[in-house]
C-alpha cells in the first residue's frame, strides 16, 4: 500500500483559500478504489470532504463545501488535492488524506471504515 503525505495546511483567514496535497509513495493512486480527503475538528469524529471514485472519476462533495472545494488528482505527479476557497471558521480541523482498496468505498465512500490507508494529517485553522 502506498504511503500518503498530506501538506499544504496553515492558518488562513474566512473567506481565504488554502490548497492541501496529499502525495502518495509506494504505490500509485490509481491503484485504488476511491481516494479522498476527511477532516476531524476537535471533539468530532472524523468526516469525509470529499472523494474521487477512481472508476470513471466522478467526484462527491459533502453539502457543507460544494461549490467551495475543489478535489482533483496529478497522475503524473502521483498526488491528490484540495482546493479550500471561501473558508470558513467551521473548517478548522485537522484534514487527512485517505485511500482504500475495497470496493465498499464507492458505495459508502465517506464512511472512514471504507479506507485503509491515512496520511498523518495537516492542520487547518481558519481564524477571525
Amino acid at each position: 500500500q502506498a504511503q500518503l503525505v498530506e501538506s499544504g495546511g496553515g492558518l488562513v483567514q474566512p473567506g481565504g483559500s488554502l490548497r492541501l496535497s496529499c502525495a502518495a509513495s509506494g504505490g500509485t493512486l490509481d491503484a485504488y478504489t476511491t481516494i479522498g480527503w476527511f477532516r476531524q475538528a476537535p471533539g468530532r469524529e472524523r468526516e469525509g470532504v470529499s472523494v474521487i471514485i477512481n472508476r470513471g472519476g466522478s467526484t462527491y462533495y459533502t453539502d457543507s463545501v460544494k461549490g467551495r472545494f475543489t478535489i482533483s488528482r496529478d497522475n503524473a505527479k502521483n498526488t491528490m488535492y484540495l482546493k479550500m476557497n471561501m473558508m470558513r471558521t467551521k473548517g478548522t480541523a485537522v484534514y487527512y488524506c485517505a485511500a482504500s482498496t475495497k470496493a465498499i468505498a464507492t458505495m459508502y465512500p465517506y464512511e472512514v471504515s471504507s479506507y485503509d490507508s491515512w496520511g498523518q494529517g495537516t492542520q487547518v485553522t481558519v481564524y477571525s
